[in-house]
């Protein structure tokens, strides 16, 4: 039997069949013109990550409005925005395994991707692959600049790598990256300032050196939503890869200085159960919408609040106002943290106002190789 609930175009909320994914197409589009104005006027690249999304047609909405390409964080990923004609791709992840190494060769049959190493032994496979298949690949030198997760030690290991790169001829050296993700969370604003300085600081460092090598440095890539307005005023950073501010997550929103983009992405529940006067039971649970990083936000009923959060249901503690809450009631609920949450669903309901315009699929959700 198939099921009777296929979204369609002019549908208005109070229609549609619950847990859905919402975006408030408005708040998207101003989002996005808000950062693409910022890296514009620091005469800056913006290259979005896409993790955030994992969407073909936001990708191609992103692009029409300005994003100069997008950041993927695997190849699997980059494959479908590739098969979806978007060409100008960054993977974050390093080629490692003679599987990716030759899905990511074949990828540079069709498009010019970009691709990250932090270790000569990553650059020497993908290499030796592309001159089989006939093709060259763009990669960035992946630099720590004190996340302590990937990247090559700053200074001469990173130099070393670049000099190991340029002698490989199934690759060329565009560049580097650095990500600055351990710094964004800082709650004092000098304090993270200085951080995100400090960080930044290696990269500006390095460029310096491989000018001063004969290397090329014409990439340098960092910067996330919650470090935004810090990497603008990075002199060194050609592009930055904030994604997360095209939903305005809450996430972003408690950092100092990453406010001023509004949360657009909501997933849609229905009050199922009302087992006492001041609690609520939605149809949505982990499977729908994730707590991790940030809990969801209840849009309307200020004086309501999570209590539990299983796997298909959110109970809700409710105040003298949210009491009037029946069961059949829809409650909106803001996602916190977008990344966690939109790889639960399958597609977009993007909404003008309470009208359904279009539908986007989720084609890149469940890609993690």
């Amino acid at each position: 039997m198939t099921p009777d609930f296929a979204h369609r175009p002019g549908q208005l909320k109070h229609e549609l069949e619950t847990p859905c994914l919402c975006l408030d197409l408005s708040r998207f589009e101003a989002n996005v013109k808000k950062a693409v104005a910022m890296t514009s006027a620091a005469g800056k690249g913006w290259r979005p990550h896409a993790k955030c999304h994992k969407s073909p047609d936001i990708a191609a909405s992103l692009l029409r409005h300005g994003a100069m390409g997008i950041t993927c964080a695997k190849i699997s990923e980059a494959e479908v925005f590739a098969a979806a004609e978007i060409q100008n791709i960054l993977i974050a992840h390093l080629p490692v395994g003679p599987g990716r190494v030759r899905r990511l060769a074949r990828l540079c049959q069709f498009i010019k991707p970009i691709v990250t190493c932090d270790h000569y032994v990553q650059a020497e496979a993908l290499s030796d692959e592309c001159l089989r298949q006939g093709v060259r690949c763009q990669a960035l030198v992946e630099i720590n600049v004190g996340m302590e997760r990937t990247g090559v030690r700053p200074g001469r290991d990173a130099l070393e790598l670049a000099k190991g790169i340029v002698r490989l001829p199934g690759l060329e050296l565009k560049g580097i990256m650095g990500y600055e993700g351990h710094v964004m969370a800082l709650t004092d604003p000098e304090a993270k300032r200085a951080a995100i300085d400090a960080a930044l600081g290696i990269l500006s460092h390095a460029k310096t050196l491989y000018g001063r090598n004969g290397l090329c440095c014409d990439i340098v890539s960092a910067g996330g939503t919650g470090s935004l307005r810090q990497c603008l005023d990075c002199a060194a950073l050609t592009e930055l890869q904030a994604g997360g501010a095209i939903f305005g997550d809450p996430y972003y929103a408690r950092m100092p200085d990453s406010d001023g983009f509004e949360p657009a992405l909501t997933v849609l529940t229905t009050v199922v159960s009302r087992p006492a006067y001041d609690r609520a039971v939605l149809d949505a649970g982990g499977k729908s919408i994730t707590a991790e990083h940030h809990p969801p936000v209840i849009r309307d009923w200020d004086d309501a609040k999570i209590v539990r959060h299983s796997a298909e249901h959110l109970v809700l503690e409710l105040g003298p106002a949210s009491r009037e809450l029946r069961i059949g009631d829809q409650v909106e609920l803001i996602v916190g943290y977008s990344d966690l949450t939109t790889m639960l669903h399958d597609e977009y309901l993007c909404f003008r106002d309470d009208r359904l315009e279009t539908v986007w699929p989720i084609l890149a959700r469940g890609k993690l190789i």
